[in-house]
């Protein structure tokens, strides 16, 4: 049974399970929410371009505020941090309902209440992530943070599908609904949260940022695995590419989806035996050889000519990449001091939302320039030699294990 799912910290800490359950009610929401938006403005304009605008309008609060974030969750209390984004996740919920039952149909509405939502949740992003390490044993934190990626797994799964049904049946007014309702059940797992406070001191500003900087300039172990994650989607993503594989060598339409699919299956597969890597003693080797398998998979997958070979080189590539987000989370806040944890995940959010957008880009430019075979196959490759490289150099992030985490805080 070790093998399975580690459902030890659902035991161990009520405060955890109240957590969890609420974040994956409220990251189901969010789906309905991603799926009313883009049906919402495709209706109102049948225009690709406001479509597009959607992510930018989503991304770049997340982004700036992401920062800010940071900062805020390294000065004051954590918990009445994400309790007040919270409730601003809820309220713009409610203002997308308002506006779609009083069918405003205005473009402008409904890009600025997306920026709203993408400001609240980037402000409260960084401080989220610090709680698994403060309310588990260091033992169970892997366990926690796979947890929490299991849910965010099934939630991208299921809501897409979920938003399609209950869009066709009562609208895209109902989705915002529910996910107002599902941020409240999220509400309620923080509200019986213990006091957060970070420890240390420090001052919300410019100064703050420059002090994390420093931080992880001067932590090899944090920042090598921030980097790995940079190679692993800026050098090697490989969504963008998958519609012209699918159309150039396979010429089946539905081999794209079965690309998307055969990512999922691998990542549902992985977490469906995430005991083994919760449980591994050396977080850090787990994480970079599961980087390196995440991009030799990719560059399996662009020289693959039967179709079956290709969906296998996908599903192991997704079961790598599952492995290595659950090591990487683990080792960053493991290894981070609770002073730092803040601004440190702001750091880490940031790339998990621009890293694959700009690995997307690359692919799409490299493609351009040659083939998308070609840009599949050099960036998995470039990507496992950039990862070997960095475990080669970065002896303290490959021998990192939870004997040499600092205690927790």
């Amino acid at each position: 049974m070790k093998l399975f799912i580690d459902v030890r910290p659902l035991r161990a800490s009520p405060e955890f399970r109240r957590l969890w359950i609420g974040s994956t009610a409220s990251v189901l929401g969010g789906q309905l929410t991603v799926v009313a938006v883009l049906t919402q403005v495709w209706q109102l304009t049948q225009s690709t371009v406001a479509v597009g605008a959607i992510g930018i309008a989503n991304a770049v609060p997340m982004l700036v505020f992401g920062l800010i974030g940071g900062t805020l969750a390294d000065t004051v209390d954590r918990r009445k941090l994400v309790l007040l984004t919270t409730i601003g996740q809820i309220v713009t919920a409610v203002l997308l309902a308002a506006q779609a039952f009083l069918g405003a149909q205005s473009l402008v509405v409904v890009l600025a209440l997306v920026c709203l939502q993408g400001t609240f949740s980037g402000l409260g992003a960084p401080a989220r992530r610090t709680f698994a390490a403060r309310l588990l044993p260091e033992h169970l934190v892997r366990a926690g943070i796979a947890l929490i990626h299991i849910s965010f797994q099934a939630s991208m799964l299921i809501g897409p599908a979920l938003a399609g049904l209950i869009t066709a049946q009562w609208g895209v007014a109902t989705c915002y609904v529910i996910d107002a309702i599902t941020f409240t059940i999220g509400l309620y797992g923080v509200v019986k949260l213990p006091s957060m406070r970070p420890e240390g001191s420090s001052r919300p500003g410019v100064r703050a940022i420059g002090e994390g900087m420093r931080f992880l300039a001067g932590q090899p172990v944090v920042r090598g695995a921030l980097l790995t994650d940079v190679i692993a989607t800026v050098l090697a993503m490989p969504i963008a590419l998958f519609p012209a594989i699918a159309d150039a060598r396979f010429g089946r339409p539905e081999a794209l989806g079965l690309f998307m699919s055969a990512i999922a299956v691998g990542g549902i597969a992985a977490s469906a035996l995430s005991g083994v890597v919760t449980r591994a003693p050396r977080p850090g080797a787990v994480m970079l050889v599961a980087a390196a398998v995440w991009g030799a998979g990719l560059a399996g997958f662009g020289a693959a000519q039967p179709l079956w070979l290709g969906v296998a080189c996908l599903v192991i590539a997704g079961a790598a990449d599952t492995i290595s987000v659950i090591s990487r989370g683990a080792i960053v806040q493991m290894a981070t001091p609770d002073e730092f944890r803040g601004r440190v995940g702001a750091v880490e959010h940031i790339i998990g939302v621009s890293g694959p957008d700009v690995g997307n880009f690359r692919g799409g430019l490299v493609a351009g320039a040659s083939s998308p075979a070609f840009a599949l196959v050099s960036g998995g490759a470039l990507c496992f030699v950039g990862v070997a490289y960095l475990a080669a150099r970065n002896k303290s992030l490959r021998r990192f294990s939870t004997a040499t985490a600092p205690a927790p805080q």
